[in-house]
């Protein structure tokens, strides 16, 4: 059960110091990547991956040029969660991405491609306030198909750690009404999700 005090902020150079903290709090998250992995191949993410640093300054570039979008969840001035999103031009990059590409038949307005929390406020139903978070600030941006890419695990029996689960799980998204797509890699989807304007 979330805390009725959570809010969401999006993504933007006034939450970046909430944003950097965060991932700075999980040394960079996966491994220092400071969530430009899915920014691969954008003319702004020369030099991705080499440094920790250097990461955390391609994501700020990002942001302050407007091409980098989260739904931030906010604990006070904390925030505690976010769920990356932006067009396919903002986001090119995809585990799978020659499958994918290979059976895709419409490419999405939107992709939802990380969700993060706090390990303080894991299995706590913040992934999916983010993720609800997400689809207003797109239904704000003029709606459309949105689509994300979590892990199915509906047919494994063994337990996966959540750090693991860097989209949330096919049922968390089928909850949000997002239908099941097709197959992406061994164990992960693609499921989709028309979302209105507002």
């Amino acid at each position: 059960m979330t805390d009725t005090t959570f809010r969401i902020e999006p993504l933007s150079p006034e939450t970046w110091p909430a944003f950097e903290a965060l991932v700075e709090r999980h040394n960079g998250i996966f491994g220092g990547c400071w969530c430009t992995w899915f920014h691969g191949g954008h003319p702004s993410c020369e030099g991705r991956g080499e440094s920790y640093e250097g990461n955390r300054a391609i994501k700020k570039r990002l942001v302050e040029e407007g091409v980098a979008h989260a739904a931030l969840v906010m604990d006070g001035d904390e925030a505690i969660a976010w769920a990356e999103y932006g067009t396919p031009a903002e986001l090119p990059s995809l585990h799978h991405k020659k499958q994918y590409d290979a059976t895709s038949a419409t490419e999405p307005d939107h992709r939802i491609t990380c969700v993060f929390v706090d390990r303080r406020f894991r299995r706590q139903g913040v992934t999916e306030l983010a993720i609800t978070g997400a689809l207003e600030l797109i239904a704000q941006a003029g709606g459309g198909r949105v689509e994300s890419y979590p892990h199915d695990l509906s047919e494994q029996t063994k337990k996966m750690s959540s750090s693991f689960l860097y989209n949330g799980t096919r049922r968390l998204y089928e909850r949000l009404g997002f239908t099941y797509d097709r197959p992406k890699g061994l164990k992960n989807c693609v499921m989709v999700k028309a979302v209105k304007p507002r």
